[in-house]
């Protein structure tokens, strides 16, 4: 619990935010896109970024409940974590199996904590994978944000050097995003430090 001191301090803090590449198929687009939002979001003073791409992070396979030290490294990065962005391509009409392997892996960490997403693919955009990932999180207790970032037929969004060559409608999305990732961020924050979050 929180004083009177305390509250205030925490209130003006940077907002923790790990930014989840969830993709890491050869080949992969995700870096361009993950390369981009973190450029964009790196422009605000109010959000404190730790991007964690799964490719660099091999994790073990989930075969219980009990927490696995190999995936030590990016549990504690995602326990100090204030808020998610997940950054997920569409396969089949769903998000990479990596990706699922990682938040199955996690319970505790996602709890009362806001989650937005940045999805890509071709026509759809990847927000078939958005709309699953919703689902997956509501169990675990996590809050998805409303507004989402997504790129239809992103090969084509994006110059040679990483830059969007039609940004107007990505960035009004990424700010949209951000600005309700924020408050909830904020807000929840401020929430399980006065009562720990108890899942029932």
């Amino acid at each position: 619990m929180t004083n009177s001191s305390t509250a205030p301090t925490l209130s003006k803090a940077p907002l923790r935010v790990a930014v989840l590449t969830g993709s890491v198929r050869e080949g992969r687009f995700g870096p361009v896109v993950t390369d981009w939002f973190l450029r964009f979001t790196a422009e605000r003073g109010d959000l404190e970024l730790d991007p964690i791409d799964l490719a660099e992070h091999p994790l073990p396979e989930v075969v219980s409940p009990e927490p696995h030290p190999e995936a030590a490294p990016v549990t504690t990065r995602l326990a100090a974590a204030d808020a998610f962005v997940v950054i997920t391509p569409e396969y089949n009409h769903s998000f990479p199996a990596p990706l699922k392997n990682a938040i199955d892996l996690h319970y505790t960490q996602w709890q009362a904590k806001p989650v937005g997403f940045v999805s890509y693919g071709g026509m759809g955009g990847g927000l078939r994978a958005v709309e699953q990932l919703r689902l997956v999180f509501a169990e675990l207790h996590a809050v998805t944000m409303r507004d989402t970032v997504s790129f239809h037929r992103a090969w084509e969004n994006f110059a040679e050097d990483g830059s969007l060559l039609r940004p107007d409608l990505p960035e009004g999305a990424a700010k949209g995003m951000l600005d309700q990732l924020t408050w909830w961020g904020r807000t929840l924050r401020a929430g399980r430090a006065v009562s720990p979050y108890a899942a029932a």
